[in-house]
């Protein structure tokens, strides 16, 4: 058992805000998506491990980054050898591991654009490498980029209390903090006072932004049945960002029930599907 292995959460891509590698991508690239996935969910177990020291975690994310490179972490080796063989540039799994280590040694974030930039290392480069495993045109990046960082921004909104109590990590600005009248402190609460309530429709206001950006991105898609998917979590991702405007993260539940995403999802799917079709 590796280290890695040692730390790992139990959790799955089943257990996810959102669809990874489902059966609407071809079946010849679910594998490569899926070896990034285990990759990405072994180092964020390490960087989110509740009782392992910062040492330990740099360490073990160092393991990992020798994987990609040579002899490390099997999960980073297996990577190393499905990029090799489908000439695909290891750079993304690099920058993922880039932000996991920045999970470690840094825990509060000064602005929006801080935030973003921490979202160009831990989320932009998961569908990047999704579109360079399907031949993808690069000039999607901008549009892949919106979405994945919309996606960051609502999994840290949905976990704000939880990744406050836990690891005393916190996402939210602190010029939102300050331009609402809330404080860190409020995310230890039961309940959302009125200003981190507004602290948190701020961002989510400023998600929704991201998802305007990323609206025209599915049907840019070259590859049917990847457009399908991106129109799914597009979807997902703008129905969890008015659960966020409405709702409380602290006292309510702001993720998706099975049935919930189900619907969304394949209503999603057709809509994209006779948008094709059109």
């Amino acid at each position: 058992m590796s280290g890695a292995d040692q730390l790992a959460s139990g959790k799955g891509s089943k257990d996810e805000n959102f669809p990874v590698a489902s059966r609407l991508v071809k079946p010849q690239y679910r594998a490569p998506i899926m070896a990034f996935y285990r990759f990405a969910r072994a180092a964020d177990d390490i960087s989110d491990h509740e009782t392992a020291s910062a040492d330990e975690k740099l360490h073990l994310l160092g393991e990992m980054r020798a994987g990609l490179d040579g002899e490390g972490a099997p999960q980073a080796m297996t990577l190393r050898d499905v990029m090799a063989a489908r000439g695909i540039d290891p750079v993304h799994a690099h920058d993922l591991l880039d932000a996991f280590e920045q999970d470690v040694t840094k825990i509060r974030y000064a602005d929006w654009d801080d935030l973003v930039a921490y979202c160009r290392k831990s989320a932009m480069p998961v569908g990047r490498f999704v579109l360079d495993v399907h031949g993808e045109d690069r000039a999607l990046w901008p549009a892949n980029d919106a979405l994945c960082a919309a996606l960051q921004v609502i999994n840290h909104l949905q976990d704000c209390a939880k990744d406050y109590r836990t690891l005393d990590r916190v996402y939210i600005p602190a010029e939102t903090f300050t331009a609402t009248g809330s404080k860190i402190e409020d995310l230890k609460a039961n309940h959302a006072t009125p200003q981190l309530r507004a602290a948190i429709v701020e961002l989510a206001s400023k998600t929704w932004v991201l998802l305007d950006m990323s609206a025209p991105f599915a049907k840019q898609i070259k590859d049917g049945r990847l457009s399908m998917e991106v129109a799914v979590i597009q979807r997902l991702a703008r129905d969890l960002v008015r659960r966020l405007q409405t709702r409380d993260p602290l006292s309510e539940r702001v993720h998706h029930g099975k049935w919930e995403a189900l619907f969304l999802s394949g209503s999603a799917a057709l809509g994209n599907l006779v948008r094709r079709a059109a």
